[in-house]
């Protein structure tokens, strides 16, 4: 629903953005003011522009693989094309350094003696600064790094300590591919891990756009830990129509996706759906299903208090919860770490300023009275195919033990 109130103000900045484009293409050379240059320029920056609709449109493969990719990486293009043309037309008028009267001129020439040589000098700092971006973010993106953190729980455990490499949001689809899945085994083997846990968000809507899947299956299968490899669900874990990271709103039962399922048991990685494991005897972990994906499919979720009631409280007890949200539900049903994704950090500047304002953690480490809340950024990408400003990540939680 979000996707079609915003329709009208994407073409809007769609057509903002080629006008100041082809008033910059005019400044360079007048052959480039002409119809001949305009169509051909207008005609590839329109299929940009709604490759992410063609990626919804177009089912045969491989061009629906194509669209879906290219549209993904225009979106994060086209954030940092409008943010920098947005800040240039603003100080453009503050400082009232060119006429403002020709602007609304469809016919750019008209513009020409006011403005030449700084529309041009700029245009070109502007469009190297997005060419730049895009480039980093994109492989910025794809390269994943590994904090640290520590973790102290104040109860006995046959564990004097643990490590639990925390991983979400791999959004294995479009974005992703079986190269950068190798990359990120390999980083979380090297740590050697007790434990490993996937917070939700292992797919991205799409079983069909997994670049072969049964070798993605293959290569998660290769996670080693001396417990075992658990995850729950999150939002994305179910097969839908998406159109530029957003879902469309239905009444209707979403059926759940028997490939995602028969996915994690060809990659040995055990699904806790509203359930709670006994862990060599030591500890409890939980993974809850999630409150998007439990409305969608017309089923029921269970209370934190519920699904922990019947535990014994004097064991340690990690849960995996995809959304971090209610820390205070949590940590009053006697959790003692909190394993959550969903968030991204904001994953690509501004947002990851303005994601502080909607969650209480909304990345890292955060108590909440006796409880321990992680939140992970996320190992994939969703929507834009880029990083800025955030890191895609695994984390290691080095936990100890202190009655």
């Amino acid at each position: 629903m979000i996707a079609v109130f915003l329709a009208p103000v994407y073409l809007l900045f769609q057509y903002y953005v080629l006008s100041w484009g082809f008033a910059w293409t005019s400044s360079l050379s007048p052959m480039l003011d002409s119809v001949w240059f305009r169509i051909p320029a207008a005609a590839v920056y329109l299929l940009l522009a709604f490759s992410p609709l063609f990626g919804l449109l177009v089912t045969r493969e491989p061009f629906h693989h194509a669209f879906k990719a290219i549209g993904n990486f225009w979106l994060g293009l086209f954030l940092y094309i409008l943010l920098l043309v947005l800040a240039f037309d603003g100080l453009r008028r503050a400082a009232g350094l060119f006429s403002l009267s020709g602007f609304w001129n469809i016919r750019y020439h008209s513009m020409l003696p006011a403005l030449p040589k700084k529309l041009a000098v700029c245009g070109g700092l502007i469009s190297l600064s997005i060419l730049g971006t895009g480039i980093y973010g994109f492989f910025h993106g794809r390269k994943v790094t590994v904090r640290h953190d520590p973790v102290v729980i104040h109860k006995k455990c046959a564990y004097s300590n643990l490590t639990v490499a925390l991983l979400a949001d791999l959004h294995l689809g479009s974005n992703s591919n079986n190269k950068s899945l190798k990359k990120l085994v390999a980083s979380v083997n090297r740590e050697q891990p007790d434990l490993i846990c996937i917070a939700g968000d292992l797919f991205d809507n799409e079983y069909s756009s997994i670049s072969h899947p049964e070798t993605a299956a293959e290569i998660l299968s290769q996670l080693n830990s001396r417990l075992g490899v658990y995850a729950c669900w999150g939002n994305h874990d179910v097969n839908e129509k998406i159109l530029a990271g957003f879902t469309f709103p239905s009444k209707e039962l979403r059926q759940r996706e028997a490939r995602f399922e028969r996915f994690l048991k060809d990659a040995n990685i055990t699904l806790l759906e509203d359930e709670v494991r006994l862990i060599g005897g030591a500890f409890y972990l939980g993974g809850r299903r999630d409150p998007d994906m439990a409305k969608k499919e017309h089923v029921s979720r269970l209370s934190a208090g519920q699904l922990l009631s019947s535990l014994d409280h004097e064991l340690p007890i990690l849960l995996m919860d995809h959304q971090p949200k209610r820390l205070s539900e949590a940590q009053e049903a006697g959790v003692d770490l909190l394993l959550s994704g969903h968030t991204h950090n904001g994953q690509m500047f501004p947002a990851n300023l303005i994601v502080r304002l909607f969650w209480e953690n909304p990345w890292g480490i955060r108590k909440k009275g006796t409880m321990t809340s992680a939140v992970t950024s996320g190992a994939g990408v969703w929507g834009p195919a880029m990083r800025i400003g955030t890191d895609s990540e695994v984390m290691i939680l080095h936990i100890t033990f202190d009655k």
